[in-house]
């Protein structure tokens, strides 16, 4: 049995609690978060160990490496990348914008290949608006439709070509929200005219993609008691039908304010909506018992869409060689990065 979610843990190496858990329990996969980073070979133990406990060698392993402010791996064993918005400002004609953005996130893959981290959740699709909260902010690529898709294809494949599976987030679009989405609920009061127009846009753009990450924001013209992760409707509605997404959706993290009652209702209510997979990311442990217990078997169409996504994965990378690749990369942001 695996169950439908994805998991954190506490530290740098797993407890004997830990390991007793998830063996229990079969999550999916897992998520590494700054807590449970230190160095390279200690990343790779750690990714190891967590496949080990479930007896999966398989099961994927997440992270967030967008860049910017969101970045896991980090110096001084892991160079600095910059956000999202920095590739749509470069001086450079658009080829040469998707061509930085595509080779940084290449270059990002090999970081995460090396430590056997195989999913990034990155690239952000969202489309910021003004007035907006800031939590996306330089996270997004630009605030134009075609360009955000553009580039956010571009480094979807740099991801992809190192053997790396994208997340594509925040699925409809959270760039409208006022509200950060960790803190209490966004409520977006746009008409549905006008999402269609800007936010789902770019998801529409890259819906061959094989995972999405959905937003816990709640969009008035669609659903006015809930947010896109426990909304029916939304899911099957936008995301499904209108947006075409047919590959897994994975909920945003379970523990942000922005999603009401207890971790096992959430979850519960998650799936129910339908999401294929939930994800839990503070580590903690007794959060986690009450994740699992909201939780199901992934079966059916939600464990034909895993298996499809897992499935694209490659075997054998795009060869790199990795000192031509980060001169190029840096020649092409126009400075020197710090490694």
């Amino acid at each position: 049995m695996t169950l439908a979610c994805v998991l954190g843990c506490a530290g740098r190496v797993l407890s004997a609690e830990e390991v007793a858990f998830f063996r229990d329990r079969r999550p999916w996969g897992f998520i590494l978060f700054g807590r449970n980073v230190e160095n390279p070979d200690q990343v790779r133990t750690l990714t190891e160990s967590l496949r080990a406990s479930v007896d999966r060698p398989d099961a994927p392993v997440l992270i967030d490496q967008e860049g910017g402010r969101v970045q896991r791996l980090g110096p001084p064993h892991w160079r600095r990348h910059p956000p999202a918005s920095a590739f749509a400002a470069l001086p450079l004609p658009p080829s040469g914008q998707r061509e930085a953005a595509r080779l940084g996130a290449r270059l990002i893959a090999h970081d995460l290949a090396a430590v056997g981290v195989d999913v990034d959740c990155a690239p952000v699709l969202d489309v910021p608006a003004p007035g907006a909260h800031d939590v996306i902010g330089d996270r997004a690529y630009a605030d134009d439709v075609e360009q955000v898709g553009v580039l956010a294809r571009a480094v979807c494949e740099g991801l992809m070509a190192g053997g790396v599976l994208p997340v594509i987030k925040h699925i409809p679009g959270h760039g409208r929200a006022t509200a950060d989405s960790h803190e209490r609920l966004p409520v977006v009061d746009a008409s549905r005219e006008d999402l269609e127009r800007v936010d789902f846009a770019p998801f529409r753009m890259l819906s061959d993609m094989p995972i999405a990450m959905t937003a816990h924001v709640l969009y008035a013209a669609l659903d006015a008691t809930q947010p896109a992760t426990t909304s029916h409707s939304v899911i099957s509605e936008v995301i499904r039908r209108g947006i075409g997404f047919e590959g897994l959706l994975i909920s945003d993290d379970l523990s942000m304010k922005a999603l009401g009652g207890g971790l096992a209702e959430r979850a519960a209510a998650s799936l129910d909506a339908g999401c294929d997979i939930v994800l839990h990311c503070n580590g903690d442990l007794a959060e986690m018992e009450a994740v699992v217990a909201g939780a199901r078997e992934l079966e059916g169409r939600a464990a034909e869409r895993a298996r499809a996504a897992l499935a694209r994965r490659i075997a054998v990378v795009e060869p790199l060689d990795l000192q031509e690749a980060t001169e190029r990369f840096d020649t092409l942001l126009g400075r020197r990065l710090q490694a």
